[in-house]
């Protein structure tokens, strides 16, 4: 995929911060061609200002009088709408035409349209979109800002880029390598000796207090540093607990 080849193109746009808005999005996601399609007030310190620190963007924006001088040379055009069509358009929701976007980009000028804050696209600027993209929102309330609806679909061209860099698993990353089941087995001899010795386990009636300390490590899959700073913890309470003069500890329960 090449994220050069892929522009955003505002078409008549209302509000200036909206503009701002769309910048620091597209600049989040690594997308940097913004199309101003005769933006109603702009420039404007409101842009600017919503831009934070993608004013870079906004300044190499495209400005153009007509929807035709935005898209003329593109040859893959995709239009955002919020509604059915009388006739039916090829339609896909953000992640499955993110998909589509980044198969021709690398050989294609790509335009992805989005319509004004108010009506978006008019029937006739969706007609000369290849594909159009809906974005799922709940029922009872589907208004989208426009820089969020802009997020959205650079967020899932972003994720397709980063695919590769991605972890496959929540600890793919992990800095420590997980406990095996030996120093496991260790760590709960450990745990039931001591909380026999401080009173909070009777072996006399365990209540399967052990099995469900088991599930609950178990689920929580510790590694080994975690599991020597659990060992270090069990140490130290046995230190404090009282001993006879063998060194044996006193049993809390004896009267």
């Amino acid at each position: 995929m090449n994220l050069e080849n892929i522009r955003i193109v505002l078409v008549n746009t209302s509000h200036p911060g909206n503009i701002g808005g769309v910048a620091r999005a597209m600049k989040n996601m690594g997308l940097t061609r913004l199309y101003l399609v005769e933006p109603r007030q702009y420039p404007d310190e409101r842009a600017t200002w919503r831009a934070t620190s993608a004013t870079d963007v906004l300044d190499n924006a495209v400005i153009t009088s007509t929807l035709e001088e935005a898209i003329g040379d593109c040859q893959f055009v995709v239009g955002t709408s919020a509604r059915s069509r009388r006739i039916p358009w090829p339609l896909l929701d953000p992640r499955a035409c993110a998909g589509r976007m980044a198969e021709v980009s690398d050989r294609e000028q790509v335009a992805v349209l989005f319509g004004r804050e108010d009506r978006g696209l008019t029937n006739d600027e969706l007609k000369v979109c290849n594909l159009h993209l809906n974005i799922p929102t709940s029922e009872e309330y589907s208004s989208l800002n426009l820089a969020m609806a802009v997020q959205i679909v650079c967020y899932e061209l972003r994720m397709l880029l980063d695919a590769e860099k991605l972890p496959a698993t929540e600890d793919d990353q992990w800095d420590t390598p997980f406990a095996t089941r030996e120093n496991m087995e260790r760590f709960y001899t450990h745990l039931e000796e001591t909380l026999v010795d401080i009173g909070f386990l009777d072996p006399a009636a365990p209540r399967q207090l052990m099995a469900r300390l088991r599930r609950l490590y178990s689920r929580v899959r510790l590694d080994e540093m975690e599991l020597n700073i659990l060992r270090g913890m069990l140490t130290e309470t046995q230190k404090f607990l009282p001993r006879d003069e063998a060194g044996k500890v006193i049993d809390p329960q004896a009267k």
